[in-house]
């Protein structure tokens, strides 16, 4: 018999995919149009799951729950993708994007109280707080360096916009779609989060007006996309979502920015201080935390 995969592997799996999205998403500015990339990323996702879930004879959801499909990715992927990449690409530095990343885990904990009557234990907070203590001394000497106050508060917005937009798209995951096939789910959330792209597309003035030079950066950047981070990740992330608590799940995002420091460190030359060190230390421990048994406690139903 094959041995059961051990339970940690899709955590850091998924870790070390998710973190890419930052290295992918500084590498296709100078070629494209954030927008339009992300409507071929999207489209090129749904395609392929599709066709594994045609071929896997999985079963679709109820036309009923299809709207609701729809809206999950086009929060989880479309609006928090279109806004978190369209403000890296106006001038909002990718550590700042970083920091309000880290505050996305605790939003998803406070909000799962009311919405998922999700209690997280003592142990989840204290280590929600060292995630975001840690991921804190990672961007903060980054944000000295990019000179923060020249961003325009608008563009910080459309930021902390996508925030919670993955926020509310990951609690979505928890409702009635977890009962649904991840390969035909996923499906249907790329086709969400397509549409939320063609929208933005359309308003930019539609693909002629767009920039899109191809090459092996742009097309090696929209197959990893694709493939790997709309396709493998997202699917690692649902997985882990459905499993156990949200808060939990959404903890594992706090080593995503140290992680793509240290890949900036190695594509881009980027140097990381003492100080960062520290802090992706400091994250660690804090994800552990999170990820190991506490004592959870469930709010009652009012």
């Amino acid at each position: 018999m094959p041995r059961p995969v051990p339970a940690w592997l899709p955590a850091i799996a998924f870790v070390l995919i998710w973190s890419t999205g930052f290295i992918v998403g500084k590498a296709v500015v100078p070629v494209a149009d954030t927008s339009l990339f992300l409507l071929a990323r999207f489209a090129l996702a749904a395609t392929m799951f599709a066709v594994v879930a045609l071929a896997g004879g999985a079963a679709w959801p109820a036309l009923h729950q299809v709207p609701r499909h729809l809206l999950a990715g086009a929060l989880m992927q479309g609006v928090y993708l279109c806004a978190g990449y369209g403000a890296v690409a106006h001038g909002l530095s990718p550590s700042i994007m970083a920091l309000l990343g880290a505050l996305q885990p605790l939003l998803t904990a406070l909000l799962a109280i009311p919405l998922l009557k999700e209690q997280p234990s003592a142990r989840t907070w204290r280590g929600l707080a060292l995630g975001a203590l840690g991921v804190g001394l990672v961007v903060l000497p980054a944000m000295r360096a990019g000179a923060p106050h020249a961003v325009s508060p608008w563009i910080v917005s459309i930021g902390a916009l996508a925030i919670l937009s993955i926020t509310m798209g990951t609690l979505l995951q928890k409702t009635s779609i977890a009962k649904a096939d991840i390969r035909a789910s996923s499906a249907w959330q790329n086709t969400g989060a397509l549409l939320v792209a063609a929208v933005v597309v359309a308003a930019s003035g539609g693909p002629a007006a767009m920039r899109w030079q191809t090459g092996p950066t742009l097309w090696l950047a929209l197959v990893w996309a694709a493939v790997v981070l709309s396709g493998v990740g997202t699917w690692l992330l649902l997985g882990l979502v459905r499993r156990g608590q949200a808060a939990n799940a959404a903890a594992l995002m706090f080593l995503a920015p140290p992680l793509a420091a240290v890949q900036a460190a190695a594509l881009f030359g980027d140097r990381l201080g003492p100080l960062q060190w520290l802090g992706m230390g400091v994250a660690g421990v804090g994800v552990w935390l999170c990820q190991t048994p506490g004592k959870p406690r469930h709010a009652q139903a009012r």
